[in-house]
């Protein structure tokens, strides 16, 4: 007798998202099973990989990721061409610059670099902000009508900032991020609030927040397990858009990814060490269903590449 491998059955689809325009453009989503369940379902696209730019050189970052940039930190707009060369689908804009606490950057000088990595490069542009939500209502604003025509995903909105972020993406013509606090609840609360303000949901991106690998990831993963449910068991309009993980973020600032050699000898070498903590936290992150995520590694970055290929093929 023949084994009859039983199969779920789906009511719901998460939408298309395009990003970007022209040759280059990237579609996410468009899934209508659990994650790479191919025998019950299909996977138009395959997940995304965007890498992160600064505006400014990051001080924070750990030596093995700021020698992975190759030195162009000093200049985002150097920085995002070497992103592309590097494989990257996607080029992650972070405007740190603009924060009170940084070098408290006007909204115009963030508006002009987002203008000139937008036109550098030929792959979609992520702008984010710094994550001050009263400086980045003025910064994306500006952000989003400098890169008007451009197709871009501006984010992250936040309930405290969500109406003029939405206003300024819907006005320019870009998607939206819309970040929540690792509730599934929250997250559905956040796109229900875009949507009455007249937002399509089918422009905007979760992001329903993301752990580092040892620092929380399985209740990330199990968040981002109901999101999915939600989405496709009970059919859930509002839990339908595709999901990004701001990863790179939370790995370079635990200890695994900063401890010298010298201190953990039986850790083994930083630089793989490091490195390696990024790209499995990025493959828990794709096996729980993000649609897109952003990484700062290129040499992770590319790892997480294969890794998305062998699940795809």
């Amino acid at each position: 007798m023949a084994l009859v491998i039983p199969k779920e059955s789906y009511s719901g689809k998460i939408y298309n998202v395009q990003l970007g325009s022209g040759a280059k453009a990237v579609t996410i989503g468009g899934a209508n099973a659990l994650p790479f369940l191919a025998f019950e379902g299909t996977f138009p696209n395959k997940p995304a990989v965007a890498l992160e730019v600064t505006d400014i050189a990051p001080d924070d970052w750990p030596e093995t990721v700021k020698k992975a940039v190759a030195g162009s930190a000093s200049n985002p707009v150097q920085w995002a061409k070497f992103c592309q060369q590097s494989g990257a689908d996607v080029v992650a804009l972070r405007l740190i610059g603009t924060h009170p606490d940084q070098q408290n950057k006007s909204a115009d000088e963030a508006a002009k670099i987002a203008a000139e990595v937008a036109a550098a490069i030929d792959i979609p542009l992520i702008i984010l902000g710094s994550g001050h939500a009263d400086k980045d209502t003025q910064v994306l604003q500006a952000a989003a009508a400098a890169t008007r025509g451009k197709n871009c995903t501006i984010g992250k909105a936040v309930e405290e900032n969500y109406k003029t972020i939405a206003a300024a993406a819907m006005a320019n013509d870009h998607k939206l991020i819309a970040m929540s606090q690792l509730d599934v609840n929250l997250a559905k609360q956040l796109n229900i609030l875009l949507t009455q303000m007249g937002f399509d949901k089918e422009r905007i991106i979760m992001d329903p927040m993301s752990s580092a690998l040892g620092y929380g990831l399985e209740y990330t993963y199990s968040v981002m397990e109901r999101i999915r449910q939600a989405a496709l068991l009970q059919n859930d309009p509002m839990m339908q858009t595709p999901v990004v993980c701001d990863i790179g973020a939370n790995v370079w600032k635990v200890k695994e990814t900063m401890a010298p050699d010298a201190e953990v000898p039986e850790w083994g070498s930083l630089e793989d060490r490091a490195l390696a903590w990024e790209a499995v936290t990025a493959s828990a992150m794709i096996t729980a269903g993000a649609d897109m995520r952003i990484m700062r590694h290129p040499g992770a970055a590319a790892k997480a590449k294969e890794f998305i290929a062998e699940l795809m093929g």
